[in-house]
């Protein structure tokens, strides 16, 4: 049997627990077949980043021209995004982009300024599943999200934007929020002790993606990407990869 196509459109992470690299990771382990474009070489690791070399608006068109006029996609994860003129060459193609999820990949776990709130707002107007965490929230709506209850309002606030849903990601506090079809939820989880969480913002969007893939109405879609990070978390949690936080086992070695 075929796999579904899913693509993933974000930066390359040199360490490979984020970006591009887990994405792909999500989409073989959950069993769709991954196409990419590429719109940032970053120089990372488990410390932070070092550099960042934005890949040309020109040559993403040229990527996305190349996978859609060829394979049929039938999910998108759009993450990293820091040149308005990518963000305009992703929106003009977005009647083409199904199920959509956006990570609005603002701020590297280490501290470093990956994207900027200006350009991640020009896809929230797009009927996307839009998945920022608490802080990557409160970038998008200019204030600090801390609370549960905080939590709640930003999803409800950033949905009216134009987004099919949103899902304001809690991290450490293991309760994400998801408002959809007027209906805001709070998704409760088991926290996970592990400094291993590098990539785990990019893992759940793109195993939201694959499941929207394969047909799951958005509710199913993620609550089985929530428990598949939890997997990964889970898993690597005593993995050592260097000096600061790892990756997430998105293949089940430890599981």
């Amino acid at each position: 049997m075929t796999p579904p196509v899913v693509l993933t459109i974000a930066g390359s992470d040199s360490g490979g627990g984020a970006g591009i690299q887990a994405d792909l990771k999500t989409f073989a382990a959950l069993g769709a077949f991954g196409t990419s474009v590429i719109t940032a070489i970053t120089a990372q690791n488990t410390l932070g980043v070092t550099a960042i070399h934005p890949v040309p608006a020109e040559i993403v068109a040229a990527q996305l021209d190349a996978v859609l006029s060829d394979l049929p996609v039938a999910a998108v994860k759009v993450g990293m995004i820091s040149d308005p003129a990518v963000a305009k060459v992703i929106a003009a193609r977005a009647a083409e982009l199904p199920n959509l999820v956006v990570d609005p990949v603002l701020v590297a776990t280490a501290g470093s300024r990956l994207g900027e709130v200006d350009v991640v707002g020009v896809l929230t107007a797009y009927p996307c599943v839009l998945t920022p965490n608490r802080h990557e929230a409160g970038a998008l709506l200019g204030r600090v999200i801390e609370t549960a209850e905080e939590m709640v309002s930003a999803a409800a606030e950033l949905a009216a934007r134009g987004p099919r849903a949103v899902v304001v990601t809690g991290s450490e506090l293991a309760l994400d929020v998801l408002h959809y079809a007027g209906q805001t939820v709070p998704l409760r989880g088991e926290p996970v002790a592990t400094v291993n969480n590098h990539g785990s913002g990019c893992t759940f969007s793109s195993a939201i993606a694959v499941r929207l893939a394969a047909g799951d109405p958005v509710p199913e879609a993620v609550a089985a990407a929530k428990e598949y990070v939890n997997r990964g978390l889970r898993g690597g949690a005593q993995w050592r990869f260097g000096a600061g936080p790892g990756p997430l086992d998105h293949f089940g070695w430890s599981v």
